[in-house]
């Protein structure tokens, strides 16, 4: 099996970026759909993108589209999230997640996860 380990977070202004990365061993991660998640204090878990298995084919949420890019690299076994014009809402913890299947936007669907890495936009 998988196992994952996002880093990247940091505290950011608003309008700012952070790229946080999503490193793979164990397996190699174009084997699975890889997603990004976030969850803020008292909220759940939103599902933000994901990529495809195999083809790389992406989805995002209208909350983050045009903004968040979802990227993958091969040859590092990696998958990145490129967070441009950040906003204050954008707080929260982010998570990778990848599962052996299509896509989904639902978190329990998703076997195996990173150990979550904070990101703060102050305004």
């Amino acid at each position: 099996q998988v196992q994952l380990a996002d880093s990247g977070g940091g505290l950011v202004q608003a309008g700012g970026s952070l790229r946080l990365s999503c490193a793979a061993s164990g397996r190699t991660i174009s084997s699975y759909t890889v997603g990004w998640f976030r969850q803020a204090p008292g909220k759940g878990r939103e599902f933000l993108t994901a990529i495809l298995r195999s083809a790389g084919s992406t989805i995002y949420a209208d909350s983050v589209k045009g903004r968040f890019t979802i990227a993958r690299d091969n040859a590092k076994n990696a998958v990145y999230l490129q967070m441009n014009s950040l906003k204050p809402e954008d707080t929260a913890v982010y998570y990778c997640a990848a599962r052996g299947a299509w896509f989904s936007t639902w978190s329990n669907d998703y076997d195996y996860w990173g150990q979550g890495t904070q990101v703060t936009v102050s305004s």
